[in-house]
């Protein structure tokens, strides 16, 4: 690290080929990472390659995490691909980009936010609100012994907000300190429900008890001024107030003098679509506070206020942040549990058979994919195999996936594939609201070599023949699931020994390169065209190679399967 800059502060090291090194600091959350100035990049890189939005680094209590905002190439934490990363001193960052610049991460070794102690948290929280607020010389100098008492009160409820006590109590004694600031007769914390609706989550009451929330009407005035000001209302007298909120309903059944409205807001950050940033962030909710006596808040009162509200705003915001990572873990941890039993069903170790040689990998683009493969004996002289595409990704896609497979397996049993086939279109176009269909390939190798299949949208399998490259059909047909009446019926060829069936899913010839051009179909043929007396594995290997280096990082939206099989004559 440069001295110029502190061992507390964590810093970016940026490097260039050919250009000196530059050390930036990282000081804004989040931290916005790309090329030139009109996103409002902290770090702007003079890179015509690198996106306008690259990359963020939000600051956690729990530490630092770079997030990737739509950079094409990717971004690579020390060489490796990620979407979101937690980052550690030391990290390397790059862009996919040969002769590109490189990042590396500096945090400090005592005071990162992952490794701070509760008191060093809560230290840092004060100062930084007595910076609000003021020096503590000129605040004693003008503020009298209840003004400095009120700021203890401050101090303590700030305390107790990084606490660990249960939320609701950390709240609960929030609300009787704002009760004590104020001397209101009664506090309550608001929090929007589902359709953005104020709902009352905690009441409490002068002498520091609860209050049943369902009998309780805040003014609904005050709250609603507050959020349009974006600012906190306060009102001493409610007589001397504006003639819309000293005559509303609510404050003059309930004969309110005084009353506090505070707009509580999360800290701005990157939201739902990665782009940045708001003015404010999400509204979490509101303290607001009132008293059927008239009160006198000085500047002093109103800024301890303002900053007790942006304490409460941080708790709230921190739980809501909290709550949302255990319910991406939770989400995760399921979709690890199906992408695990997904896996699982897929034909592990294919075994050649006298007839044919066999061998076959998937690639999801997510943790759980759309597409599958299988591979299995009817009898000693007939085997099975197919590849199927089901309409969308993820879980659902996932999901019916499996069913496919269960319901497919069943020739085993002696079932005619074509009445499987249709029966199964017919099943889906009944469930409408499934609302999905699927591309299959289905056929059955004699050990004469006759092959029987049945085209449900697929794209054509690739023949290799003798070093020639041919579709094994040109029909065009429709997915299972599409169309109730569509009818399936069986197509028979004969193969010669050595001929090898390349199927693919749609993921293959959609691959896209950084300027989103397609792999497409012919130059699948072109790779292949000539090859002969390969082994299967390295007709697979061209293949994925030749995918990925036209691809050159550029991140994929489909799932890739393929499936490689060979007739060879039984010895």
């Amino acid at each position: 690290m440069p001295d110029q800059f502190s061992d507390r502060e964590t810093v970016l090291e940026v490097a260039f080929p050919g250009r000196p090194r530059e050390f930036v600091p990282v000081t804004d959350s989040p931290f916005l990472i790309g090329r030139g100035s009109e996103t409002g990049n902290h770090l702007q890189l003079d890179d015509r390659r690198i996106s306008r939005r690259c990359a963020a680094i939000v600051t956690l209590e729990t530490g630092y995490k770079l997030q990737d905002l739509g950079h094409r190439q990717g971004i690579f934490v020390n060489g490796e691909k990620v979407d979101r990363r937690d980052l550690r001193d030391g990290d390397v960052i790059n862009f996919g980009l040969e002769d590109g610049c490189e990042i590396t991460f500096h945090t400090p070794r005592t005071s990162a936010p992952a490794s701070g102690t509760s008191t060093t948290r809560r230290t840092a929280t004060i100062e930084s609100m007595l910076t609000r607020l003021g020096s503590i010389p000129s605040i004693a100098a003008v503020m009298p012994a209840s003004g400095l008492s009120k700021l203890n009160l401050l101090l303590e409820a700030t305390s107790l907000l990084h606490s660990q006590l249960p939320l609701d109590s950390v709240l609960g004694t929030m609300l009787d300190h704002a009760i004590s600031i104020t001397n209101a007769d009664r506090g309550l914390l608001l929090e929007p429900d589902a359709g953005g609706n104020l709902k009352l989550r905690l009441a409490r009451g002068s002498k520091g008890d609860n209050l049943p929330t369902d009998t309780i009407s805040p003014s609904q005035t005050a709250l609603r001024q507050a959020i349009d000001r974006q600012a906190g209302v306060i009102t001493g007298d409610l007589n001397l107030a504006a003639l819309d909120l000293k005559s509303a309903e609510s404050i003059v059944v309930q004969n309110l003098r005084s009353i506090v409205a505070i707009p509580l807001y999360a800290m701005p950050r990157a939201n739902s679509d990665e782009s940045i940033v708001l003015s404010r962030g999400q509204l979490l909710g509101a303290l607001y506070l009132d008293s059927r006596r008239p009160a006198a808040f000085s500047d002093i009162d109103r800024q301890i206020l303002d900053a007790l509200g942006v304490e409460a705003a941080s708790i709230l915001d921190n739980a809501r942040l909290v709550e949302q990572e255990r319910e991406r873990q939770r989400l995760e941890q399921e979709l690890t549990i199906a992408r695990d039993i997904q896996q699982a069903l897929l034909p592990r170790g294919l075994n050649d058979f006298p007839h044919l040689a066999v061998t076959g990998v998937q690639y999801p683009c997510h943790e759980v994919g759309g597409d599958y493969f299988d591979v299995f004996p009817l009898s000693d002289d007939r085997t099975a195999f197919l590849i199927a595409d089901v309409s969308g990704k993820g879980l659902g896609a996932a999901l019916l996936t499996t069913m496919l497979q269960g319901a497919l397996s069943g020739m085993t049993l002696g079932t005619d594939p074509v009445r499987v086939f249709n029966h199964i279109n017919k099943f889906l176009c009944e469930h409408s609201s499934v609302g999905r269909c699927a591309t299959v390939f289905f056929a059955i190798l004699d050990r004469d070599g006759t092959l029987d299949f049945i085209s449900a949208g697929h794209p054509s399998p690739l023949l290799l023949r003798r070093g020639q490259v041919s579709d094994l059909y040109t029909e065009g047909s429709l997915p299972v699931g599409l169309l109730a009446q569509a009818e399936f019926t069986a197509t028979r060829v004969k193969l010669e020994p050595d001929d090898t069936l390349l199927l693919f899913s749609d993921g293959i010839i959609e691959a896209e390169d950084p300027g989103r051009e397609l792999f497409g179909f012919d130059r699948l043929h072109q790779i292949l065209s000539g090859w002969q007396d390969e082994s299967l594995e390295s007709v697979r290997t061209i293949v994925f190679d030749s995918v990925n280096a036209f691809s050159r990082g550029a991140a994929q939206s489909d799932d890739m399967t393929l499936l490689v099989v060979r007739y060879r004559m039984p010895g």
